[in-house]
């Protein structure tokens, strides 16, 4: 079992925290899930969490399009990392997605192998060769037996992949495949009506988890003032302000970045009015000197991947962009969907 060498925390939250790095000697990406890192009183179900991520990437190990896993210990496991842009932000119009997606879809059934969890456009990729993706199996269920329940599942599976396609290419999507969208299941509708509103009481409320929705522009009625009072700390020269999902009261919070040459300054977030405050030495700037307010909502909204991406190509910016993002204050990936481009409600 080769040593994992850290470079960036992805995320990190109540049951596990993940890490990207890579492998003793080795050059390729890989990704860490830490299940010792959560808090003792959530440890048990963040092993719940990993085991069952465990055991289904066991149950598809092979197949193309999902992460391969390398090993576990004590602390979690280490899996391949797997290259894509998140569908939210991909949004593929090519029929030649979906297809490889329902190939994908396919091939999990063979294995008896149901994802449960890609109603979230986070957990499916676009890779660079147009291919789809999948990742996050912690609440994937490998089943024994191809009986009703697991038919039941698979069916809710593909359900979300025509779900996908009406939020982000409409126009694929046929008579049959609208019915079959419209068609949930007993369980779903259930859980829609009852489970999920337990679901996210606890979510939102004990375990502090945000959807990331919001509809209320703070940062348009607030900002000016939380830039006024930044701008009066000392060694402060800028401020950019940022959305991002709020981890204890829902909706959207803002996310301050003071340049400043004297952090110490900053002690509180909420003395300048922001629900996070970070003070960096610099911001990365366009040309013209304003700042890139797409690279810090990118970082506000832990959406590391996206952020190298976008970057690529400019050493000067990335240098600075990746200074700012070692320093991030949330490290949440919940999603706020109304910034997204395209229709509202998709």
């Amino acid at each position: 079992m080769a040593e994992f060498v850290s470079e960036t925390v992805l995320k990190r939250d109540l049951f596990s925290e993940t890490r990207k790095g890579r492998l003793a000697g080795g050059t390729e990406p890989v990704i860490r899930r830490i299940v010792t890192a959560a808090p003792w009183w959530s440890r048990p179900l963040g092993w719940v969490l990993a085991r069952r991520e465990i055991r289904a990437l066991g149950a598809v190990d092979g197949i193309a399009g999902v992460p391969k896993l390398f090993w576990t210990d004590r602390h979690g496991l280490c899996r391949s990392w797997s290259e894509g842009t998140p569908l939210h932000l991909a949004r593929p119009a090519d029929p030649a997605w979906y297809r490889d997606a329902h190939r994908l879809l396919r091939d999990f059934r063979r294995r008896g192998v149901t994802h449960n969890d890609l109603a979230k456009p986070q957990n499916w990729l676009m890779t660079p060769a147009g291919l789809a993706g999948v990742i996050d199996f912690q609440l994937a269920s490998r089943h024994r037996r191809k009986g009703w329940f697991f038919r039941l599942m698979a069916y809710e599976d593909f359900r979300h992949l025509l779900k996908q396609k009406n939020a982000f290419a409409p126009a694929l999507l046929s008579p049959t495949g609208r019915r079959l969208l419209a068609r949930r299941s007993l369980p779903s509708r259930i859980w829609m009506a009852s489970g999920k509103r337990l679901y996210n009481f606890i979510t939102r409320g004990f375990f502090r988890w945000s959807d990331g929705e919001g509809t209320h522009d703070r940062i348009e009625t607030e900002g000016p003032a939380i830039r006024d009072r930044a701008k009066a700390l000392p060694g402060v020269s800028d401020v950019a302000l940022a959305p991002f999902p709020m981890p204890v009261k829902g909706g959207v919070g803002i996310y301050a970045f003071v340049e400043t040459s004297e952090p110490a300054a900053l002690k509180r977030p909420e003395a300048i009015g922001a629900d996070l405050a970070q003070p960096v030495t610099a911001l990365p700037r366009r040309p013209d000197g304003s700042p890139r307010d797409d690279i810090l909502q990118l970082i506000a909204m832990n959406q590391m991947t996206e952020l190298d991406a976008l970057v690529a190509g400019d050493f000067a910016v990335a240098e600075i962009a990746h200074a700012v993002a070692a320093g991030r204050l949330n490290f949440s990936d919940r999603r706020i969907a109304r910034l997204e481009p395209g229709p509202a409600g998709q």
